[in-house]
């Protein structure tokens, strides 16, 4: 009676370590869990600010800024548009077979 006693035992010690594992793995999941779902709100939050930013520095106003001073660029007028000829608009026109 007494060895099934002590195997008895022996086999509660395992179980309650065994749960007292399995309670601290859940645990330790769950905080990983917890800490990549505040990082993926970050990073989605992050993102919409790029967003935004990207959508500001795209806007037709500041591309034209940046043209007219960082690359000294002018609006298009007839008076200054230069036309140019390709090479098969140069030869003669009485070579040219219509």
């Amino acid at each position: 009676m007494t060895r099934l006693n002590l195997i008895l035992v022996i086999a509660i010690i395992f179980s309650a370590l065994f749960l007292v594992h399995s309670h601290y793995e859940a645990r330790r999941a769950f905080m990983a869990l917890e800490a990549a779902a505040k990082e993926a709100t970050r990073l989605e939050l992050e993102h919409e600010r790029l967003q935004v930013e990207r959508r500001s520095q795209a806007s037709p106003l500041r591309i034209e800024q940046i043209a007219k001073q960082q690359l000294q660029m002018r609006l298009v007028t007839p008076g200054i548009t230069q036309y140019v000829k390709q090479p098969s608009d140069l030869q003669n026109p009485a070579e040219v077979k219509p």
